[in-house]
């Protein structure tokens, strides 16, 4: 009988220091390792059509259709792995080591895989580093050119029973250094472009504190947050979302690493020492392409010219750029500041706590951005920003009234669109708040007068793609949400859901499970995205799947209630959300 011989790309997966994690606690390392598979690994194999050959306890062989497809399950499971291993102590970390071979195997009539390439994929994963991923040359050849991967050439490597060494690879991916930063990274779903980046593109990182004071530490984040507002209104530029580049916050980066990971040419880093009334700015401009620098400034001034050298940095980036600006963007640029430094202390931190998006945090953002506006009653982003922590009491029900919470914001963002037209993220908070105030017309209005004024906000373009949606335009709503994450490369698990709603919305179903089991690997806490899952297999006839999903609902969240989102969410067709519904109903869930 002839041998059933096949060339397969295999994943091999192990955990590292398994034998010392079972004998301290056996019982909480299997609990942590099923959690592991249920909620991450199995979801990410599942998304990249990998199927498992065979499980040891602490391990897995998995075979994938293409390395493309091996290499991008591996950083999702490696990267996925950092944000679980954020605050544990080393000792307690489950750690993966990965392997990765493209080659010659034997397929066995019971599915089993047996030879070389099984043993060599194999011998990677003893030798890569805990948290890391090891390519054979073999493997190495099928991804250089089309994905963006960051490698060591380890050399030839004499692996175990192995007769001939092997050149190796060495893939990094997030290490302990990531889940140390102050903020927590939000990691993409996969590697990025190896397109070249778009050749007037830039990202700002987060400026160093350099003042000798933890605390001082939102002043230099303030800087450079209204350093990239003022950027993201030049129509010319394509200007990556604080999100993504504050990621790097906090970690020793390589320039040319950071280009490569946000799709970008040009990245702006410096520092800010703030001493008394005194404030020293250092920026630099690197062209991340080659690691030269394109300028560099030192500014030593009175505190009372902090927005003078923020205008300064802009215009001498639009400068090295040569940038041609419109008068259109001229005017964008020219936004009105506080002459208060108190009210714009309190502004900077009432910013930084809203970032936070926690019930304590926002309380403490109203009450400064509320100070801010009774030392400055005429500073429009005060206004602004208070609007949009009301908006997070009413969507997150965390204020004992939510309509007076949506009158309030509305009130503000009003006014703060009042005393400053030209400020995007009033127009960005009243687009929100119309929306749930069922004026869709309203807020698709307002959200393209947020592009209109800062083409760059990845926040403008993710609320006009909300807004259409429901407003019943998803294939319009799908073109704004690929926008906003080109924008924001390092985006929020929740861009997943609503690229699977729309998706869903237009009958594809199939994509939309694929949306949405890529978000599970990123946020298996969310009971919306495994109740549209539930649907999504309702409409295919999957009835065990779906019931799976919909017993995941309620367990994530007991009091999940359909009728309640029926109530909340402001379609402007009560029959898009029937859709839904209609998917539960075809599989008896509801």
């Amino acid at each position: 009988m002839s041998e059933n011989r096949k060339l397969a790309a295999i994943l091999a997966a192990d955990v590292v220091g398994y034998g010392r994690l079972a004998s301290a606690d056996e019982d909480r390392t299997l609990a942590r390792l099923r959690a592991l598979r249920s909620d991450l690994i199995d979801p990410t194999i599942a998304v990249y059509n990998g199927r498992v050959i065979k499980r040891t306890g602490d391990g897995a062989l998995v075979e994938f259709r293409s390395v493309v497809d091996a290499v991008r399950c591996a950083l999702e499971v490696q990267n996925g792995m950092v944000e679980r291993n954020a605050g544990v102590p080393q000792d307690r970390r489950i750690e993966f080591r990965i392997g990765i071979h493209l080659g010659d195997v034997v397929e066995e009539s019971d599915g089993d895989l047996m030879g070389d390439g099984v043993n060599i994929a194999s011998r990677l994963e003893g030798v890569a580093a805990p948290g890391a991923i090891c390519l054979s040359e073999d493997a190495y050849r099928q991804v250089k050119a089309r994905l963006d991967l960051s490698v060591s050439d380890l050399g030839n490597t004499q692996l175990k029973n192995i007769a001939e060494p092997i050149r190796v690879y060495l893939l990094r991916v997030g290490t302990s250094a990531q889940a140390k930063a102050t903020v927590t990274p939000e990691f993409p779903p996969a590697p990025l472009s190896t397109a070249p980046p778009p050749k007037l593109s830039i990202a700002v990182l987060p400026f160093a504190n350099m003042s000798g004071d933890a605390e001082q530490e939102y002043f230099a984040d303030g800087i450079s947050e209204d350093i990239i507002t003022s950027l993201s209104k030049l129509s010319q530029l394509f200007v990556i979302a604080r999100n993504s580049s504050f990621t790097f916050k906090g970690r020793n980066v390589n320039v040319q690493e950071v280009g490569r990971n946000l799709g970008v040419r040009y990245v702006l880093e410096g520092s800010v020492r703030k001493s008394g009334n005194r404030v020293r700015i250092t920026a630099q401009l690197i062209d991340a392409t080659t690691g030269g620098h394109l300028w560099a400034e030192r500014f030593d001034r009175d505190l009372t010219d902090i927005f003078a050298v923020q205008d300064d940095v802009t215009q001498q980036i639009v400068g090295a750029l040569a940038l041609n600006l419109t008068e259109g963007d001229q005017q964008r640029l020219a936004t009105e500041q506080t002459d208060n430094l108190e009210a714009y202390d309190c502004f900077l931190r009432g910013r930084e706590q809203l970032w936070r998006f926690t019930r304590a945090q926002n309380i403490q953002s109203r009450e400064l951005l509320q100070r801010a506006i009774e030392l400055d009653p005429k500073f429009a982003p005060a206004y602004a920003f208070l609007a949009v922590a009301n908006v997070l009491d009413y969507a997150n029900q965390w204020s004992p009234s939510s309509s007076a919470s949506l009158e309030q914001a509305e009130a503000f963002a009003t006014q703060a669109v009042e005393l400053d037209d030209r400020y995007p993220w009033a127009h960005w908070a009243l687009a929100i708040i119309n929306l749930y105030l069922r004026r869709h017309d309203v807020a698709i209005r307002e959200s393209e007068r947020t592009i209109s004024l800062a083409p760059n906000l990845a926040e403008g373009h993710e609320s006009l793609g909300t807004s259409l949606y429901y407003s019943g335009r998803p294939e319009e709503a799908l073109a704004c949400f690929e926008r906003g994450m080109a924008l924001n490369p390092y985006y929020p698990d929740i861009f997943l859901h609503f690229q699977a709603q729309a998706t869903f919305q237009l009958g594809r179903y199939e994509e939309a499970i694929g949306i949405l089991k890529r978000r599970l690997v990123r946020n298996p806490d969310t009971d919306v995205s495994r109740v549209l899952l539930a649907a999504s297999y309702g409409h295919l006839g999957r009835c065990e799947e779906a019931r799976h999903e919909w017993q995941e609902v309620f367990r994530v969240n007991p009091d999940y209630s359909l009728e309640h989102r029926r109530k909340v969410l402001p379609y402007k067709n009560p029959d898009d959300f029937e859709l839904v519904v209609d998917g539960l109903r075809k599989v008896d869930l509801v």
